[in-house]
């Protein structure tokens, strides 16, 4: 049976998915889903929003919510709603940065992003910073190694998870990086933007802090990071990991007007539109603009539990006998994320295994392993399932079957099945009478 048909009696623990509430999927599919409304700033216009369809006015009054919905979140000054993914605002932001690079002589061949740090794809850094990935065709080659010119974050040598902040003080200092990329896809520790920001300003370093927070955005906030607070420049993400839905992108800055960089900011803007898309699936557009009610309204309590799950999640698993990544010293992770390591080359069967028992989970190559061939990790996430409804102690239990699955090749689909039975109805998202305010809001647009 396909995942998408019995996902009510699943343990879903990929650390990418989220199931959206009903409304969020009632809206998703209403008219706007089908309809079009391309438009960007034109200054002859006195920088007024020009929209090439008639009949926007709905949906450019939702973009407006949207974005003072996501500026409340991000605590930041712009937002950029259109990008439908993840790495297409990855990919905005490194088409924006070549622009804004150029900006003073227009008539030679553009010059790509001189040097840029990143997390390796094998520290767990997601394939959308890496040159295999969008930066291909934003960065330079170093010309003495010939290869792209991408100096990577260093990792502890007890915790690979976990950037090495003096050595990267040190590789800052030497390749003095035009652009630095926060952000992984296994992500168990919050990265040193404050540590690197105050490096950056004191040896008058002028690096674009830019960070890919996909798996954590919704997890902005005091019980995580609070990346403008710390002093990224710009925030990348997707909107259905551990943030609400639906499946869109989006990028914040914390640039203002007066400011140079602002034109880093404006060149964003056009390689979102006409750049990036032409109709930004106006459907999912208004699903996440109650995703994003959903989030202000709730992220206290979802974020606090979350948070807390997984640190549950993952001590019981190192109690299980399992081999959990991390710093034992916190529970292992600062994130959603659990990481387990079932030893080289064995991650795609045993996650297969935990699938016929309705664990749903990743395989991952970790740190010292070639690639996903080999992968002898299991990425799981905590998220999806806090959301509806399970805590630490409902963790605790799932531990102990993802252990008969491990060590033992027990089939333990009965008892995932019982455990999953009390947690079908959604959490942390409005009910009955309470949609009426967001709703009203909504009706007084048409």
């Amino acid at each position: 049976m396909e995942r998408s048909w019995c996902c009510s009696v699943c343990a879903e623990n990929s650390p990418s998915e989220m199931t959206i509430s009903p409304m969020v999927r009632l809206l998703s599919v209403m008219d706007p889903a089908f309809r079009y409304a391309e438009h960007r700033e034109a200054k002859a216009f006195y920088d007024a929003d020009i929209f090439y369809y008639q009949g926007t006015e709905f949906i450019c009054e939702v973009e407006q919510l949207l974005e003072k919905e996501m500026l409340k979140f991000f605590g930041c000054n712009e937002v950029e709603t259109r990008v439908v993914s993840g790495q297409m605002a990855n990919t905005a932001v490194f088409s924006a940065m070549l622009d804004y690079i150029n900006r003073s002589d227009r008539k030679c061949e553009p010059r790509r992003i001189r040097c840029v740090m990143n997390n390796h794809i094998s520290k767990g850094g997601h394939l959308s910073a890496q040159p295999m990935g969008a930066l291909r065709d934003f960065v330079a080659r170093d010309p003495q190694t010939e290869r792209p010119a991408v100096v990577n974050f260093p990792v502890l040598a007890e915790n690979p998870y976990k950037v090495d902040v003096p050595t990267t003080l040190e590789l800052i200092g030497v390749y003095r990086p035009e652009l630095i990329i926060f952000g992984k896809s296994m992500v168990l520790h919050k990265e040193p933007v404050a540590e690197i920001r105050q490096f950056l300003d004191g040896q008058g370093i002028d690096a674009v802090v830019m960070y890919d927070m996909a798996h954590v955005l919704g997890l902005i906030g005091p019980y995580f990071q609070q990346p403008f607070k710390e002093g990224a420049d710009l925030v990348t993400g997707s909107t259905h990991k551990t943030y609400f839905g639906t499946q869109r992108g989006v990028v914040g800055s914390s640039f203002q007007e007066h400011e140079e960089r602002y034109e880093l900011w404006e060149a964003l803007r056009r390689r979102s539109f006409p750049g990036s898309v032409s109709n930004h699936h106006l459907g999912t557009l208004l699903g996440l603009l109650m995703a994003a009610y959903e989030m202000n309204h709730f992220k206290d309590e979802y974020q606090n539990r979350v948070i807390s799950n997984a640190k549950a999640f993952a001590r019981a698993l190192e109690d299980c006998g399992l081999n959990v990544a991390g710093d034992p010293a916190i529970d292992f992770t600062e994130t959603h994320q659990v990481i387990v390591d079932v030893s080289y080359g064995r991650g795609p069967e045993i996650a297969q295994r935990l699938e016929a028992s309705n664990i749903i989970c990743n395989y991952q190559a970790g740190p010292d392993e070639e690639s996903f061939t080999a992968s002898g990790a299991l990425r799981l996430g905590v998220s999806e399932m806090t959301r509806f409804g399970m805590q630490n102690n409902d963790f605790r239990i799932l531990a102990e079957l993802i252990k008969d699955v491990v060590i033992s090749d027990a089939s333990v689909i009965d008892q995932v099945k019982e455990l999953r039975g009390p947690f079908r109805e959604l959490q942390f998202c409005f009910r009955g009478d309470e949609y009426a305010d967001v709703l009203q809001k909504l009706h007084d647009l048409l």
